[in-house]
C-alpha cells in the first residue's frame, strides 16, 4: 500500500516533463565479501577468496520525478545475486552449522535495495550542476550456505539512511560526465553505491549512459560481520515522458 502511494505521487500531474525511467544492465563482479556470522563467534571466511563467485548480470531500475526546477524525488530497486561454489580447505562455523573442509559447498548471496531519493540542484551555470539530498534505503539481504546435506541462512532486512549527491559536467555535443550515488559512513558500518560514467543524449527526451558503478559496505557487530566491494560494468538507457 504504501509503495503505490509512493507511484501515485511520483506519477500523478499533468506536465510529462516531469518524469524520468531510468534503466541500467551490466556485469558485476565480486571484489572482496569477507563474512562472520555470528558476528562474535563464527568462523571469518571469504566468498571470493575461500570459494569462486561467479560473474553476475544485474539490472537496476529508477522512476524520478523533477518538482519545480531544482527539486527531485525517485524510487530505486536494485537487485544483486551472486553465487559461489568451491571446497575450502578448512572448517566454517556460520549460523550453528559446521561446514567441513574438502566438501564441496555453494554460497549464495542476496543484496535487494529499495530507496526512496530526495535530491536539491543547489548549483548549475549551464555546464555544470551539482545536487545533494537524502535517501531512504531498505536492504532485504541473507548469506546462505549449502553443502547439500546441510544448509544454514543468516538474513538481514533493515533501513538504512544515505546521503545522495550527483554531479554533471557537459562536455558538449549532447555528452555529459556524470557522477552519482548514496553514502554514508558511521560506526555500526558503512555504505558507498556509487555510479561514474558518460551520458549521451541524442535528444532532449533520450539518453544512453556507461560506466562503472562501485558497491561496497557492510557492518561488523555481534550478530553479523560482512563487508562486501562489488565492482559493476554497466550500461543503461534514460527516458523522459
Amino acid at each position: 500500500m504504501r509503495m503505490f502511494l509512493l507511484l501515485s505521487f511520483l506519477f500523478s500531474g499533468n506536465l510529462l516533463s516531469q518524469y524520468e525511467i531510468d534503466f541500467e544492465a551490466g556485469m558485476a563482479f565480486t571484489g572482496y565479501n569477507d563474512v562472520r556470522i555470528p558476528g562474535n563467534s563464527g568462523t571469518l571466511f571469504s566468498l571470493q577468496d575461500d570459494l569462486s563467485p561467479d560473474a553476475t548480470f544485474f539490472t537496476r531500475l529508477r522512476f524520478s520525478r523533477q518538482l519545480g526546477e531544482r527539486h527531485f524525488i525517485s524510487l530505486l530497486f536494485a537487485p544483486l545475486r551472486i553465487k559461489a561454489v568451491g571446497a575450502p580447505n578448512r572448517d566454517i562455523l556460520y549460523e550453528g552449522e559446521v561446514f567441513e573442509r574438502g566438501v564441496p559447498l555453494t554460497g549464495n548471496y542476496r543484496f535487494d535495495s529499495y530507496r526512496i531519493t530526495y535530491r536539491y540542484e543547489f548549483y548549475d551555470n549551464g555546464r555544470f550542476s551539482a545536487g545533494a539530498g537524502l535517501t531512504g534505503k531498505i536492504r532485504d539481504a541473507e548469506i546462505r550456505l549449502t553443502d547439500g546435506a546441510k544448509e544454514a541462512s543468516k538474513k538481514n532486512t533493515g533501513f538504512v539512511p544515505l546521503v545522495n549527491f550527483r554531479l554533471d559536467f557537459s562536455l558538449g555535443r549532447q555528452v555529459d560526465l556524470v557522477m552519482d550515488g548514496d553514502a554514508l559512513a558511521a560506526p555500526q558500518g558503512r555504505a558507498e553505491d556509487i555510479f561514474f560514467g558518460v551520458l549521451y543524449s541524442p535528444a532532449d527526451d533520450l539518453g544512453f549512459k556507461a560506466g562503472y558503478r562501485v558497491l561496497e559496505g557492510g557492518a561488523d557487530n555481534d550478530e553479523v560481520y560482512n563487508f562486501t566491494l562489488v565492482n559493476y560494468v554497466s550500461a543503461g538507457i534514460v527516458l523522459q515522458i
